[in-house]
């Protein structure tokens, strides 16, 4: 079979799992990464494009231009802009660990990857490793997004997937538990780690902040509990949705100078 053929059937594949699951992708690739790289995108067709110079691109690029004057302090935006039917909600939430400048350029770099993955889409929401940004005509507020959901994970395995996917859960209920703690200063993440004999297990995380405190434990504890499905075994993987997300791996992956 030609390289040609191959690359066909693959794509064939990975199309028809993505509408027979209605957009739900099981990446198989490398978690191992540290940079802002671009993990995935979702563009709705339900909800219509918008036509060029239009009311609605008018509001969605009022909201980008507004977002972008922001330091990103806190690392999230929520907010809308305009009358219906050309209301345009948008939220742009960055990884714990990516706050200030680095998410005023994820940030950049998300908007012209959503204006290039999904042109003139009412809706759609991209995923790179330290932000995501979504936009839709419907508010969002307080709902959480299971529909836009996929897995990463490494192709190594542990030699006992066993106990290494309970420590594994354990460690991120553990976390889910401490990022969903009523307090002031609720970001709605946290990271830790846990001795597993000779390594370590580093862990992580989130939801969006347009989520109260207990719905995004209900959001992480929904994604936690599809563990070993969806890593069975494997030295590191994630789970990722429109509402939140959790990553685990065996070296240190999040970012220590802000």
């Amino acid at each position: 079979m030609s390289s040609s053929s191959i690359s066909k059937s693959i794509f064939l594949v990975l199309n028809l799992a993505v509408v027979a699951i209605q957009a739900f992708l099981i990446h198989s690739v490398s978690s191992m990464n540290k940079t802002n790289a671009y993990l995935y995108h979702t563009c709705s067709e339900t909800e219509g494009k918008y036509k060029p110079k239009s009311p609605y691109e008018g509001n969605f690029n009022f909201l980008i231009s507004d977002m972008s004057k922001d330091t990103f302090v806190r690392g999230f935006v929520y907010s809308y802009h305009g009358d219906d039917p050309n209301t345009v909600y948008i939220l742009l939430q960055c990884r714990g660990d990516s706050y200030g400048s680095k998410c005023g350029s994820c940030l950049t770099t998300a908007t012209s990857e959503l204006r290039r993955r999904c042109p003139m889409s009412k809706a759609g929401i991209v995923w790179f490793d330290k932000c995501l940004l979504k936009i839709s005509p419907t508010a969002f507020f307080e709902k959480i997004d299971y529909k836009n959901k996929f897995y990463m994970y490494s192709t190594k395995k542990v030699s006992d997937p066993g106990s290494f996917n309970a420590k594994t859960k354990a460690l991120l209920t553990e976390l889910a538990a401490k990022a969903t703690r009523r307090s002031d200063k609720l970001l709605l993440y946290e990271k830790g780690e846990m001795n597993l004999g000779k390594m370590k297990l580093y862990g992580m995380v989130q939801c969006t902040r347009n989520l109260w405190f207990t719905v995004c434990k209900t959001c992480l504890d929904k994604i936690i509990g599809e563990l070993p499905n969806c890593c069975n075994g494997k030295e590191g993987g994630r789970v990722v949705s429109g509402s939140c997300n959790f990553r685990y791996e065996i070296y240190p992956f999040l970012d220590t100078v802000q």
